[in-house]
């Protein structure tokens, strides 16, 4: 039986590349979207609205971002260099999310992140484990496995909130139909 396809609109990769990557302290930790500000404010359903247009069906559109998400990080291409980006995490508090930048003394985080980003950082972003988190209902990796069951952490394992921020914001990966294979997220 075919699994049915998902639409990966240009909306949808907008909302993807406005996403904050933040860092879930359970499990073995594991980046998340922030669950207070998934797409840059503390107003979902505006910042929704901003790139769709459509003042109904926010739910539905923020829902299906946990699909587009994994065939995003599955699908989209990246080459290894030297990134920057706005930390949006330096104006965001959350008690029950991270940022692996956070001075624990201070509680401080730098405004602007500056990071090498690696063949092995891409290569571990395409291997990572997307589930819905219901109790924070955001899109998130896997706490427990976050590169699948039985895969062992790399050493780079602590680095990837900003390799998947970064990954997040440059990579590019076209619209198109997808499907869910046993591979994957793959070109319908």
């Amino acid at each position: 039986m075919n699994e049915p396809t998902v639409e990966l609109t240009l909306e949808r990769i907008a909302l993807i590349r406005r996403m904050v990557v933040a860092w879930n302290p359970e499990g073995v930790g594991a980046p998340i979207v922030h669950p207070d500000a998934p797409y840059g404010s503390t107003d979902r359903d505006g910042d929704i609205f901003n790139v769709t247009g459509d003042d109904d069906g926010a739910d539905e559109e923020h829902r299906a971002l946990g699909d587009a998400l994994a065939i995003f990080i599955g699908n989209a291409v990246l080459k290894p260099g030297r990134y920057a980006y706005h930390n949006t995490l330096a104006k965001l508090a959350s008690d029950d999310v991270g940022d692996v930048f956070r001075d624990d003394a201070t509680g401080e985080t730098p405004e602007h992140v500056t990071f090498d980003v690696t063949a092995d950082h891409i290569a571990l972003v395409h291997a990572l484990a997307i589930r819905w988190d219901a109790t924070r209902d955001v899109p998130a990796v896997d706490a427990d496995a976050p590169y699948g069951a039985g895969a062992a952490l790399p050493p780079q394992h602590h680095e990837m909130q900003p390799a998947l921020q970064i990954f997040l914001r440059y990579a590019d990966l076209g619209p198109g139909d997808f499907q869910r294979t046993p591979a994957g997220w793959q070109p319908a």
